[in-house]
């Protein structure tokens, strides 16, 4: 189920580009996943393990990508962490719903995100109590 916190707390990582950077794993770049994410969002095509190719920028390499899909990426890869998700903008939303569904992820946030229909369950990261999301963004910011 997905966690949220609002705000940043001490376990969040909200440098998502430079943490990215170092921890990224070259096979990452090999799933069907991430390359899925990458093209939806940034309408780039990966080409593992190192070159994506961009229809703005032409041939960037895989740290050139959005920090949107880089913190998608990690908490697709690194599920036991929490990472910041106000570096994602609203067209990231339905994929952090979707690893919600699938996995136990925690973000945080600092601003409403727009996820479509924003009624559904999650866990406050700070009491641990199921709430719907639109209550408690609304009670927190």
């Amino acid at each position: 189920m997905l966690t949220i916190r609002a705000g940043l707390s001490e376990d969040t990582i909200d440098g998502i580009d430079s943490y990215f950077q170092f921890e990224y794993e070259d096979e990452w770049f090999h799933d069907p996943l991430v390359k899925e994410m990458v093209l939806d969002i940034d309408h780039s095509v990966v080409e593992p393990p190192h070159k994506v190719v961009s229809p703005v920028l032409g041939d960037i390499p895989v740290l050139g990508i959005s920090t949107g899909v880089k913190a998608l990426i990690l908490m697709y890869k690194e599920p036991e962490n929490e990472f910041w998700a106000t570096a994602c903008g609203d067209n990231c939303a339905k994929w952090i719903k979707r690893f919600g569904d699938e996995l136990n992820i925690t973000i945080s946030l600092e601003h409403f995100m727009d996820f479509g229909d924003n009624r559904f369950p999650c866990i406050d990261a700070d009491t641990g109590e199921v709430t719907d999301y639109y209550d408690f963004m609304i009670e927190k910011l």
